[in-house]
C-alpha cells in the first residue's frame, strides 16, 4: 500500500441535536485518490476545506475549493467529489436537514445560487464547532452551535430573509433557561423543548440566551458543571468519579473543560487543594 492510500480515511460522527433530538451527522475525510460516484443527499451538505485543492462537479459546471473555503450543496443536487492535485485534500462536513436553515430565516427554504463560500469568520467557527462535536458528540452543545450557525450560514449567503431578532424580555428568558439546566445537570432537557415551553423559536431562545449572557447556553453549562466539579474535588473525590456526578460525559470532557475556565487539570487542581491542606 502506498503512503498516499494509506493516509486516506473516512470518519463519521453522529451527533445529536439536544436530548432526543434528531441526528446530525459529521464527516471528517481525507483523500488522495479516491473519486466520489454522481450523488445526492436529502439534506444540505456544508463542507470545509481543511488542506489541499477538492474538485466538485455540480450544476454543470466545477467548484474549486481551497483551505478555508465553505461549500454548500443544496438537497437533490447531484455532484461528484475528488482530489484536484496529486497530494489530495481534507475536508470537513455535515448534513443538515432544511429545517436547520429556516429557523431564523424566512422566504422558504433557502437557495444557495453560489455554492463556494469565502467567508473566514463563519469558515473557522464551523470547523471548530465540527473538530469539538467530532470529538465528543454532547447533545446540548451540538444544539446550541449548529443551529446558530447554521441560520448565519443561510441570512449571509442564501436567498431567505433575516427574521426579526428582537426578543422581549431576554434577561427573564435566559433566567429560566439557566434555572432548567442547572438543576439538570446530568440529563438537561433541550433547548426545543425549553423554547417550546417559552413559546419561542430555537432560534429566539439562542439569540435571547446569547443577548442576556455572553454565551450560547452549552458554555453557560459546561463553566456552572466546572464551578460544581471543583466543589465536590475539593471535598476529596477523584476527577472520574466526579465528571458524572456534574453531567461531562467522561474525565476527558470534565478535563476539556476544566482547563478551559480554571486553566489546570482537575487531577492538578485536586492535588493543589489537598497538598494545601497538609
Amino acid at each position: 500500500m502506498s503512503a498516499r492510500e494509506h493516509a486516506e480515511h473516512a470518519r463519521w460522527t453522529r451527533a445529536r441535536l439536544g436530548r432526543g433530538g434528531p441526528p446530525l451527522d459529521l464527516l471528517t475525510a481525507r483523500f488522495a485518490r479516491h473519486v466520489y460516484a454522481p450523488h445526492a443527499h436529502e439534506e444540505y451538505t456544508v463542507g470545509i476545506c481543511v488542506g489541499g485543492a477538492e474538485v466538485i462537479d455540480y450544476r454543470g459546471g466545477r467548484i474549486l475549493p481551497g483551505p478555508g473555503s465553505i461549500v454548500v450543496l443544496d438537497p437533490g443536487e447531484v455532484h461528484t467529489g475528488g482530489p484536484a492535485a496529486s497530494d489530495g485534500y481534507a475536508y470537513r462536513a455535515l448534513y443538515a436537514e432544511p429545517s436547520l436553515l429556516t429557523e431564523g430565516t424566512c422566504g422558504g427554504v433557502p437557495y444557495f445560487r453560489e455554492p463556494l463560500l469565502d467567508d473566514p469568520e463563519l469558515a473557522a467557527a464551523l470547523h471548530a464547532a465540527h473538530t469539538d462535536l467530532s470529538a465528543c458528540p454532547d447533545p446540548l452543545e451540538a444544539e446550541s452551535r449548529i443551529p446558530w450557525l447554521l441560520t448565519a450560514l443561510a441570512r449571509r449567503h442564501s436567498t431567505a430573509r433575516p427574521t426579526d431578532d428582537r426578543v422581549p424580555g431576554a434577561q427573564q428568558v435566559a433566567r429560566a433557561v439557566r434555572d432548567r439546566l442547572g438543576d439538570e445537570l446530568q440529563t438537561p432537557p433541550s433547548l426545543a423543548e425549553l423554547a417550546a415551553e417559552l413559546d419561542l423559536s430555537r432560534y429566539q431562545l439562542l439569540r435571547a440566551f446569547r443577548t442576556a449572557t455572553g454565551m450560547p447556553p452549552y458554555a453557560w453549562l459546561a463553566q456552572h458543571r466546572v464551578h460544581r466539579a471543583r466543589g465536590l474535588l475539593d471535598c476529596g473525590l477523584r476527577p472520574a468519579e466526579v465528571a458524572g456526578m456534574v453531567g461531562f460525559a467522561d474525565q476527558a470532557h470534565l478535563t476539556r473543560w476544566f482547563r478551559r475556565v480554571l486553566g489546570v487539570t482537575p487531577a492538578a487542581y485536586r492535588n493543589s487543594v489537598q497538598d494545601g491542606r497538609r
